[in-house]
């Protein structure tokens, strides 16, 4: 199947990208809503989290440019400096940023 990329192009695969997503999404609250959430599969849910995060970053850290060796060597710094999120995210995307002006 092909769509042309044209602007109704472009909006139907949006769409369709948009109702994947509010799928996955209901169907995990839908189909969970049938488990009872006992310390195992808590411990289970809570570990996922941190898998998946592991799964993006260390291929990052093994083969990204300086910029996402930066960002991720910044944002570490910051995290475990003030243990907030959300400005260790903003200097790791500033540190990035600088990087890859500054090379290029």
């Amino acid at each position: 199947m092909t769509l042309e990329t044209s602007t109704t192009g472009i909006l139907i695969i949006i769409a369709l990208m948009a109702l994947v997503t509010l799928a996955t999404r209901w169907g995990g609250v839908f189909i969970m809503s049938f488990v009872r959430i006992n310390p195992r599969i808590e411990s289970f849910i809570n570990t996922m989290a941190s898998s998946v995060l592991i799964a993006i970053i260390v291929p990052m850290a093994f083969s990204g440019d300086a910029g996402a060796i930066a960002a991720l060597a910044t944002t570490t710094v910051i995290m475990l400096a003030t243990r907030r999120v959300l400005p260790a995210i903003g200097a790791g995307i500033a540190a990035a940023a600088l990087i890859r002006f500054l090379v290029g």
